[in-house]
């Protein structure tokens, strides 16, 4: 039980210590430790950090807080990551249902944001995605999406972490003409944002059958040069093996690897279609790989082999997508999804287990972020990324086990406090910086217009 003597260290050295909020769960799981979860502990917030985490009784005593919240029937836990979406496309949820992903692209999807995407609609999409995303512990996201500046700008005033994964294409759309553009955009994005504490800028070539050899090539090099990620939608459904077979003779992850984007910078969002030995290239690499569930269901996308992957050794995250494609961007219920799912494709009840899950929500994602010694666990010293779950209600009761219960029981309007950088965001289930009723007026008016 080592983390149990480093957490009695912090408290022998928190004696005096102020706080700016002490709080005190029901049950806390770090996430440091598979499988551990700690009764009779409480955490304290000064600033932006962690500064202890021990026994009630003895933090009580020794460290003074402005803010004393107690927390009966909760599990304070850390923050969800939710490692792939679209923000903006909240503006789109619902307006193309049923339709399989090509045609949802082409017919749907890509027509709508040609005549209605602006600086506005990203504005007023990010704003109406984080708050949902708030309201259900995701504290921080990686997006791909147009006009990444736009997105940034709402995420700051919310205080929410963002990884914005700027677009690449071959072709033009309202953000730039040509990948050149778009590179260089994404260049200039991560100059402005590459020393604040909350953004982080990427490259997001789109997928291998919208981005062609050259620039890919290009975004290998630059990402190796400002060491930040690559993420891109790969091997997403049988259709688009099938084309890229068709058009340059090998599969969409081999024409990558030959490319040189095969490394530790690179996160495969989906990954539903691999083969063995493509699970085995993808850990050698050191890849991390981003599961989304629910949208893969959705777009009949196929069924990612999640505990293969996570036997491989590969770094597995969570993500929601796009709610145009989900509809929600709720991380505790995708988190079910992916451990249900997880199981079919294993044909093993035991395969992707409730703490493989919150494992890929919150420590894996910490870790594709390039952030895994400040981010994904609650310990000492760590930025203060953490959210309360109310497991009190009838849906959740009883408790046998509260990390089993919040995977395969909980909703995401159970969350009751979220802090990011140490400040508190919910409060008792409303946001404290983003104003619902204004939120919801903009999202109704963008639905007349579009129609």
């Amino acid at each position: 039980m080592e983390n149990h003597t480093i957490m009695s260290n912090s408290e022998s050295s928190s004696e005096g210590l102020e706080a700016d909020f002490l709080i005190h769960p029901e049950w806390l799981v770090p996430m440091s430790e598979k499988g551990l979860i700690l009764s009779d502990h409480s955490l304290a917030i000064l600033d932006n950090k962690i500064v202890a985490i021990g026994d009630t009784n003895s933090l009580k005593q020794s460290i003074s807080a402005r803010r004393e919240i107690m927390l009966q029937n909760h599990l304070l836990m850390p923050g969800l990551i939710n490692s792939h979406g679209h923000s903006p496309m909240a503006l789109l949820r619902g307006f193309a249902d049923d339709i399989p992903l090509r045609p949802w692209l082409e017919e749907k999807i890509w027509p709508a944001e040609g005549r209605w995407v602006s600086e506005e609609f990203v504005r007023d999409g990010a704003a109406l995605a984080i708050a949902e995303m708030l309201r259900s512990g995701t504290t921080a996201f990686t997006d791909m999406y147009f006009f990444p500046d736009e997105v940034a700008k709402v995420a700051l005033k919310a205080n929410i972490r963002a990884l914005l994964a700027a677009p690449v294409l071959d072709f033009p759309t309202v953000w730039a003409q040509d990948a050149d553009e778009y590179i260089r955009k994404t260049t200039d994005l991560n100059d402005r944002y590459k020393n604040n504490n909350l953004i982080q800028v990427a490259f997001g070539p789109h997928a291998p059958y919208t981005v062609s050899d050259e620039p890919l090539r290009h975004i290998s090099t630059l990402a190796n040069e400002l060491d930040i990620p690559i993420h891109i939608h790969v091997h997403e459904n049988s259709a688009e093996i099938e084309e890229a077979v068709a058009k340059a003779g090998m599969r969409p992850l081999q024409r990558l690897n030959e490319l040189g984007l095969l490394s530790q910078l690179l996160q495969c969002v989906h990954a539903t279609q691999l083969q063995q030995e493509e699970i085995d290239m993808l850990a050698a690499a050191g890849v991390s790989i981003v599961h989304c569930p629910a949208s893969n269901a959705k777009l009949a996308s196929g069924l990612c082999q999640t505990q293969a992957i996570l036997d491989a050794g590969i770094n597995l995250c969570l993500g929601t997508d796009g709610a145009a494609s989900n509809n929600e961007l709720n991380m505790i219920n995708e988190m079910r999804m992916a451990a249900l799912f997880g199981k079919g494709a294993a044909d093993k009840a035991g395969a992707t287990s409730a703490w493989d899950v919150l494992q890929m929500a919150t420590v894996n994602g910490a870790r594709a972020l390039g952030k895994e010694d400040m981010l994904g666990t609650l310990e000492t010293g760590k930025l203060a990324d953490c959210i309360a779950i109310d497991l009190g209600q009838i849906n959740t009761q009883p408790v046998y086990d509260p990390v089993s219960t919040l995977v395969y029981s909980a909703q995401g309007h159970q969350v009751s406090y979220v802090w990011v950088d140490g400040k508190l965001n919910l409060e008792k289930g409303e946001l404290t910086m983003l104003d619902s009723s204004e939120l919801i007026a903009n999202a109704s008016a963008w639905a007349k217009k579009i129609g």
